[in-house]
């Protein structure tokens, strides 16, 4: 089994006099994802080792895949520095790897320790006569090969490698900043909450709950995703925000055009959201919007709701398909959470028309039928919140009517 795990940092080197900050901000993010493993590190300029007891090797590979800007990873083999004991592991790895097929390779030696007395080329033409003589359905091919063994000689040991595991990619949180991301609990935003940390950037959620008029559940469901979102948050760690929402939920029901009503309630969570932003030292809005999926994401829609505000939007989902955004649901683990059902005071009470080209100038005139700003103004200071971790289970009381009182109970 192996002994430890190569791993790549990919764009991150290509980052010229900023790259120390990248790596350094991926080694942190590596140590956190791996903390509590008996794992032992080598970090390197372009690249990092980790070695461990073999028995270790699934957990660590778990682990790394909620490293954001981790390009790929390799399971490394230790040999002693001596052509005989490389070749034993290298006759292991082909035929795990060929089963016997007829491909080509080659041997890609790298000579870490300068003092070793034959040379990369040297050692990899050597190996390679060893392998062919075990091997004989295989022919080298150094220029196109289909099977590449990499061989790194160090000052302590060899280590064997063959192929690669993908990593997330992207950046590592939170080189990009903080935003602030719109969590319902639909399947679309908790991916967008997820590509945006994929970039790099730093969440926090917010979350309009309108209980008793909306479910309890719903509220769930959103600390069930937050708890699996926060695998990919720095720390382990995201905090979400819990806007009541009911008080203004209820006036827009109450006092505006039926066709207006997401509309109109999307524009005072853009305003909410946006003071909360500033409060929370955040740089952007991030939501779950993708371009025509709904009526309020069309244009006409998204430039209406954006209007309230002068804050960055980031919109992750904006080009892709539904079944592209539920496939990194599924990925990611938060399809079958977001498929509960439960809904949330942006579905509960959708109109039958809503309006698909809905005006600024009219939305306007409608929202001054009930002044909404000291509601606004309650609704943020009000706000609860609280941090959620992996795996973390938090359960709210099933006899509360309010995400408030469920808070008490819970504490």
């Amino acid at each position: 089994m192996a002994e430890g795990i190569l791993i790549r940092y990919g764009d991150l080197t290509l980052k010229g006099r900023n790259q120390k900050y990248f790596v350094k901000a991926i080694n942190t993010l590596i140590r956190e994802k791996l903390e509590g493993l008996p794992v032992t590190f080598d970090f390197q300029h372009d690249r990092a080792y980790a070695y461990f007891d073999p028995s270790f090797f699934e957990q660590v590979q778990y682990q790394l895949m909620y490293v954001t800007g981790l390009y790929s990873f390799s399971p490394i083999y230790r040999a002693k520095k001596e052509l005989d004991a490389i070749a034993e592991i290298a006759d292991t790895l082909i035929q795990e790897e060929t089963q016997g097929r007829a491909v080509t390779f080659k041997v890609d030696t790298k000579r870490a320790d300068k003092t070793y007395p034959m040379s990369s080329m040297d050692f990899s033409k050597e190996l390679s006569r060893v392998v062919l003589r075990k091997h004989p359905n295989l022919k080298v091919d150094v220029h196109h090969p289909a099977y590449v063994l990499h061989v790194e000689i160090r000052r302590e040991a060899a280590y064997l490698f063959s192929g690669q595991i993908m990593g997330l990619g992207g950046y590592p949180v939170p080189m990009g900043g903080k935003a602030m991301l719109l969590l319902s609990g639909g399947i679309d935003s908790p991916v967008a909450g997820f590509l945006t940390m994929k970039k790099g950037i730093e969440i926090e959620a917010i979350h309009f709950e309108s209980t008793p008029l909306t479910p309890i559940e719903s509220a769930q469901k959103v600390i069930d995703l937050a708890s699996v979102l926060s695998h990919y948050a720095p720390r382990n760690s995201l905090k979400v925000l819990f806007v009541p929402f009911r008080e203004i939920h209820e006036a827009i029901m109450m006092q505006t055009p039926p066709s207006y009503h997401i509309t109109i309630m999307r524009r005072m969570m853009v305003r909410i959201a946006t003071q909360l932003m500033k409060r929370r030292d955040a740089l952007a809005l991030v939501t779950g919007d993708s371009v025509g999926q709904v009526a309020s994401q069309t244009l006409e829609s998204m430039s209406t709701i954006q209007s309230v505000t002068d804050a960055l939007i980031l919109r992750p989902l904006t080009s892709l398909d539904k079944l592209d955004i539920i496939r990194i649901a599924r990925d990611i683990g938060t399809m079958e959470i977001s498929n509960r059902p439960f809904s949330d005071c942006c579905s509960v009470y959708v109109p039958e028309n809503p309006s698909i080209r809905p005006q600024v100038s009219q939305a306007s005139t409608y929202e001054k039928s009930f002044d909404f700003a000291p509601m606004i103004q309650t609704a943020v200071e009000q706000t609860l919140i609280r941090t959620f971790h992996p795996d973390q289970h938090v359960d709210l009381a099933m006899t509360a009517f309010t995400l408030q009182e469920a808070f008490l109970e819970d504490a």
